[in-house]
């Protein structure tokens, strides 16, 4: 029975969500159905990873756990595969997270509360599925299920220049999925003996049935196709446009979860898949990546807009992602996965606590603002919290996660990796600038105009929505031990496919 897997449910709970919003015919109706759904997805997100755990501790030492799989389109052998091992289970974790704080951070969202939410729950559907998913048919079109609603929810409830905006994160990430098609179909024509074809992540692995040859041709369309939607130079622009226009729960879930689409899928799919191609290779997108983290860094030193600087600052921190999945040890790649945790966590936050002061202020403008500390202490010490999480204040998420990248980074004893994790470790001085450059003119000084005097702080949904992510960032920053043991063991097959 397929309602006899836990993780069918991560799919099954947004689309009951999504039954009962058309059903709501006032904002109580739909924000308790948001608030129901999102509380039931975290509970089993928690549930999942505790009896994952225990699973582990048991002794189950199988790739994935909680496997299953139903047929759906017998002529090409595609079928409705789940799966998930310590980074999946990570992965949900934040999803769910991201997807609770989201629904209180956009309670008065106006207009068309009802159709927000939809789309909203809709995107969410993708991000699970994805994540669940080992059949790459599947995985690629839950992944397009989570891209194309943000057309909708920047286009509709966004700001500025949302039209452009959504138009050209529409048009970067449907080029992007072009390559992955051409990438998925190239994997699948090669995956088995003997005409055996198979879309199974777990098969075509274990088949090894890719030439080198191929392998050299598929690995980078795959990767720039995951690439894109990991903000990878030169294929960002659409990154800080998008987030600048979108509405704060839609950035949350942007930078948060669906940036990690990227990352994720570059080392589940381009380099466990073609493993040959990734060690021949990887210092080609290297240099990409590299270059990203630190012209993400300085680009957000020039910003005066918020919501633009928290978005190259992302370019910055989604290039390490990939960065540190390209030096191809466990180190380094168990570092990467932090940092998407980390990232997700503090960035969410960061557009959380920026929408809850445009609301107020009606600008994101730092020139046009100061001394809100005095004026409204809560949000601008979560603020100060957010922003040394970001520059890597040990104690946070941001610490753990880029010192164990930087160490990871440097195990490579050859002359060109040693040199691009240095150029890379600059980015933690460059953060460190724009970062108190913010806080300092935002929060401290004199007011710049006397109407923010007449200000309010934090709502009880907003304060709700900022202490549930702080408390995540905080327990990464203090307890890293218990996430990092179970991401390790799941990079081991990985590392075996990379070494033979």
């Amino acid at each position: 029975m397929i309602f006899s897997n836990i993780l069918i449910y991560f799919v099954v709970i947004p689309l009951l969500m999504l039954g009962l919003l058309f059903l709501c015919r006032n904002m109580k109706q739909i924000r308790t159905v948001a608030v129901i759904g999102s509380t039931a997805l975290l509970a089993l997100s928690v549930y999942l990873i505790v009896d994952f755990l225990e699973l582990r501790a048991a002794g189950n030492t199988d790739i994935m756990l909680y496997q299953a799989s139903w047929m759906w389109f017998e002529p090409l052998n595609i079928h409705l595969a789940v799966g998930v091992d310590g980074i999946s289970v990570a992965m949900i974790l934040l999803s769910s997270i991201i997807v609770f704080a989201g629904t209180f951070a956009s309670w008065k969202i106006t207009p068309l509360p009802k159709d927000f939410f939809l789309w909203l729950i809709l995107l969410s559907t993708g991000v699970f599925g994805f994540f669940i998913s080992i059949d790459l048919f599947t995985m690629f079109m839950f992944y397009e299920v989570a891209l194309i609603p943000m057309y909708l929810l920047i286009g509709l409830w966004g700001t500025g220049r949302k039209e452009y905006s959504a138009m050209k994160l529409t048009l970067m990430l449907m080029g992007g999925s072009a390559f992955l098609m051409l990438g998925i179909l190239g994997i699948y024509y090669h995956s088995g003996p003997d005409g055996h074809l198979t879309m199974n992540i777990l098969e075509i692995s274990a088949n090894n049935n890719i030439s080198h040859g191929w392998q050299y041709f598929l690995f980078p369309i795959t990767f720039v196709g995951f690439g894109v939607l990991g903000a990878m130079f030169p294929f960002h622009t659409w990154s800080p446009d998008g987030h600048a226009s979108a509405p704060t729960a839609v950035s949350m879930l942007h930078a948060g979860v669906l940036m990690k689409l990227g990352g994720y899928g570059c080392f589940r799919v381009a380099i466990f898949l073609m493993p040959f191609a990734a060690n021949e290779l990887a210092w080609i997108f290297l240099i990409l990546t590299g270059v990203s983290v630190v012209y993400g860094a300085f680009s957000a030193c020039v910003q005066t807009d918020l919501k633009y600087i928290n978005a190259y600052s992302s370019v910055s921190h989604c290039g390490l992602v990939l960065f540190a999945i390209l030096m191809l040890n466990t180190t380094a790649m168990t570092g990467a996965v932090l940092q998407m945790l980390s990232h997700g966590l503090m960035t969410a936050l960061f557009f959380a606590l920026i929408g809850m002061i445009y609301g107020r202020t009606h600008t994101r403008d730092i020139r046009l603002m100061g001394g809100l500390m005095k004026i409204m202490p809560f949000l601008a010490v979560c603020y100060v919290i957010a922003g040394m999480a970001s520059l890597g204040l040990p104690g946070l998420s941001g610490f753990v996660a880029e010192m164990t990248i930087f160490v990871g980074s440097f195990q490579n004893d050859d002359m060109f990796h040693r040199v691009f994790t240095i150029i890379a470790c600059c980015s933690i001085v460059i953060t460190a600038v724009y970062i108190l450059r913010v806080v300092g003119k935002l929060l401290f000084g004199p007011v710049q105009d006397k109407h923010h005097l007449e200000l309010t702080d934090a709502t009880w949904w907003e304060r709700l929505s900022a202490v549930t992510l702080i408390v995540c960032v905080a327990g990464i920053g203090c307890f890293p031990n218990w996430i990092n043991e179970i991401i390790r063991e799941s990079f081991m097959p990985i590392i075996e496919v990379l070494t033979k």
